[in-house]
């Protein structure tokens, strides 16, 4: 991960934005990280995973939910699916 100031980010954005072709881009101000450019292709997977992970929980949740089990075969019915 790369690490740039703020205003060496404006000055240079056309460099900055190439970097991110490899790796992300930290951006500092005063020496603390403030934002992280990121290519849209990297951008698209985080999004993605994050997806997935939200998924996961949802999952989680649902299973650990108390009550009756209904059959797959109702829900079809159910739903009309059948």
């Amino acid at each position: 991960m790369a690490t740039m100031s703020v205003s060496n980010a404006r000055e240079n954005l056309q460099a900055a934005v190439d970097l991110t072709r490899t790796e992300a881009v930290v951006l500092e101000r005063y020496g603390k990280p403030v934002a992280v450019l990121v290519s849209v292709e990297r951008y698209e997977l985080m999004m993605d995973a994050l997806d997935d992970a939200a998924d996961v929980l949802a999952f989680d949740a649902a299973m650990a939910e108390e009550g009756e089990n209904v059959p797959w075969a109702q829900v079809k019915a159910d739903l009309g699916w059948v």
